[in-house]
């Protein structure tokens, strides 16, 4: 029974950090309330407090769950056999998200963009997001024994984001898939590969 009864409360906090993930990347933070959450999430507004007692821990745990799936799409780049195959196949992936990008921007830049604002922890929080990329993104070009990781790692999330606002901007996924591709060259570049 117990079981039982922690798998309904996970389920509900799961499907309150699910809304709030959505919420927040279309609408923004801001112009997100907690009743806004519940009602997406299908759950009573007090149920919401007992997962969350603030908006802030609620925006934590949207940090959170972006953070776990980020780890573990970059960890599934492993496939590749190459660091430039895993680079390039990161760039990939940028191109699937094209629609949403486009309409409303990249959730985790739009994420750490909001929360930059603030003058609060949740500033740093956020800023894990870009750190995981650029971290892992440091760890390709280094595998493919780049002295100058730091700076195209850098580079390489600066082109992502860059890509992902002017899309937004424009609202055309077009402008995902020509830059995309332009990294792509950028990569078999670097790696000596053309």
């Amino acid at each position: 029974m117990t079981d039982l009864i922690q798998a309904r409360s996970s389920s509900k906090r799961d499907r309150l950090v699910r809304a709030a993930c959505s919420l927040f990347h279309q609408r923004g933070v801001g112009h997100t309330s907690l009743a806004d959450i519940a009602k997406t999430a299908d759950v009573q507004i007090g149920n919401v407090y007992y997962y969350f007692k603030t908006k802030d821990d609620i925006i934590r745990a949207v940090i959170d769950s972006h953070a776990d799936h980020l780890r573990a799409g970059l960890k599934s780049l492993d496939r590749h056999r190459s660091p430039a195959a895993r680079l390039t196949a990161f760039v990939r992936e940028v191109v699937k998200t094209g629609p949403d990008t486009a309409r409303y921007g990249c959730p985790h830049g739009t994420l750490c963009s909001e929360l930059g604002r603030r003058d609060d922890d949740l500033t740093g929080a956020a800023s894990v997001l870009m750190g995981i990329r650029l971290d892992w993104a440091r760890a390709q070009f280094q595998a493919m024994g780049r002295t100058d990781a730091d700076d195209l790692a850098y580079t390489l999330v600066a082109q992502i984001q860059g890509a992902a606002l002017l899309a937004n901007t424009f609202r055309d996924p077009a402008v995902l898939v020509g830059q995309t591709r332009r990294l792509q060259r950028w990569i078999k570049d670097l790696a000596g590969l053309e």
